[in-house]
């Protein structure tokens, strides 16, 4: 008599187990070094009057790479053309990789995006002025974007660090020490900076995997 089990099983057993394994795979993206500025800042560097000019859209709702640049000046050397991403914000903040600053001559604390009390200094040089910054210099502790319906679906909390498993051909790792940053107003993302990226083979579309 036919078993009408007996085919499907491993098939649903596979869907089960692919469903599984995707439901805690997050998108991973680069975030390559960049500054956010307040409006008064902005106009300083470009003049009375400026707005930030839309290049393009970033996977976080609302927010956008301008066409806007600066130099980024360190006591050792300058790193020219460096992205302005917007909208504008409550203080000036400049992220980069632990390799830029050692290129600038700063010493960069890892931070999460917002943290810059006590960060390292440098000048921003735009078209029409000048800004010196005492602090602002960080590298972007890496980190989860998710909504709390990600998060549910995840099994993780705001806060919470994990680790995150990436498979690529020859340079595969598992990151530790990253944190998960929950609001309605993100996306489901996880951002790594160059020097982590280049660790780890990144190239093209790549998913992580949260171990924790």
């Amino acid at each position: 008599m036919y078993n009408k089990n007996r085919n499907f099983e491993p098939a649903l057993c596979a869907f089960r187990e692919e469903k599984s394994n995707m439901s805690n795979k997050v998108l991973v993206e680069t975030s390559a070094r960049h500054v956010h500025v307040t409006q008064q800042d902005l106009e300083t560097l470009f003049g009375k009057g400026a707005a930030l000019t839309p290049k393009k859209d970033l996977s976080q709702p609302g927010q956008f790479a301008c066409t806007e640049r600066v130099d980024v000046v360190g006591p050792k050397k300058t790193i020219s053309g460096v992205t302005i991403l917007g909208p504008v914000r409550s203080a000036t903040q400049v992220e980069v990789s632990l390799t830029d600053a050692r290129t600038l001559g700063v010493s960069a604390p890892v931070r999460e995006s917002g943290d810059i009390a006590g960060s390292a200094p440098c000048k921003l040089v735009g078209p029409c002025g000048e800004v010196e910054l005492s602090e602002g210099v960080i590298a972007a502790k890496r980190h989860i974007h998710a909504t709390p319906e990600d998060a549910q679906s995840l099994g993780v909390a705001d806060k919470e660090i994990v680790k995150v498993k990436i498979d690529t051909n020859g340079r595969s790792l598992i990151f530790d020490d990253v944190v998960v940053r929950v609001s309605p107003n993100f996306a489901l993302a996880m951002h790594i900076d160059t020097d982590e990226s280049n660790a780890a083979g990144c190239a093209g579309e790549v998913y992580g995997e949260i171990v924790k």
